[in-house]
């Protein structure tokens, strides 16, 4: 087991949820570095967004590697959101995790949606993280369901389906985006692996999480989109001569120094 993959199989405690926050770009990721965040993902709509790509749809296999390269250099360990592995064969998918590893990725989120909004075969997203674990035992494979997303029937019993099938694949965590508040202690205590869940303003917040035996919280695409929404507030602000309201942005200095090798 290598020193980093373990570092970052360390973070997953239940109880004391790793706070991962999700980057779209080198600057935002650089600059989440900067405030000390031990790991940091990536999300792929920020991803595919930013590039003028759909999500969920195999359309950013070359700018998430592209990404994964541009971030290799961070004071911090880095997990990567590859959708569905961009590819239906699993030794496909293997090969692009080993790509992502020889960059030092310690970590990819796959997930079991599938590009035409259906669920994958159970059987068929374990083959998969079979697939990686076998070709790339030194990546964290967090395998994600979207039962609850999708809207499939009896989205509880069959997240309970696929987190035993993952499992005995060889998968390290279960991310559950979607799963009512009510049930995360339930999915933790039952899951046999540690559970990530996404983090909902409004919702639980990392203590409350915590103490449901939660191990991971991810932000998502929460702060892409917030950064969107900033943007147009002041644009809107400008544009109607008012005072926008926000927290001061960062400085030219400070963003520049984002890409200075002193700062990766």
């Amino acid at each position: 087991m290598t020193d980093r993959y373990r570092a970052f199989r360390e973070l997953h405690r239940p109880g004391e949820p790793l706070l991962l926050p999700n980057a779209w770009d080198h600057a935002s990721a650089a600059a989440l570095a900067t405030r000390g965040h031990p790991a940091i993902g990536t999300t792929s709509l920020g991803v595919a967004a930013a590039t003028g790509r759909p999500d969920a749809v195999r359309a950013t296999r070359a700018e998430t590697l592209e990404l994964a390269y541009r971030l290799r250099d961070l004071p911090a360990l880095l997990t990567v959101d590859v959708e569905d592995g961009f590819h239906d064969d699993p030794a496909e998918v293997a090969g692009f995790v080993g790509e992502l590893a020889a960059l030092g990725v310690v970590g990819v989120n796959l997930e079991d949606g599938r590009p035409d909004g259906r669920l994958a075969p159970a059987e068929h997203v374990a083959a998969v993280i079979a697939a990686v674990r076998a070709a790339v035992p030194q990546v964290f494979v967090n395998a994600r369901t979207d039962a609850w997303w999708l809207g499939v029937p009896s989205p509880l019993d069959e997240a309970r389906r696929r987190a035993a099938l993952f499992r005995a694949a060889g998968a390290d965590g279960l991310f559950v985006p979607g799963a009512p508040d009510d049930l995360v202690g339930v999915l933790a205590g039952e899951a046999g692996l540690p559970l990530n869940v996404l983090y909902r303003p409004g919702g639980p917040d990392l203590a409350a999480l915590g103490r449901l035996g939660v191990s991971r919280v991810s932000t998502g695409s929460l702060l892409f989109r917030a950064a969107l929404g900033a943007a147009l507030h002041l644009a809107d602000a400008v544009a109607a001569g008012r005072e926008a309201g926000l927290p001061a942005p960062p400085g030219y200095e400070e963003v520049q120094a984002l890409a200075q090798p002193s700062a990766t």
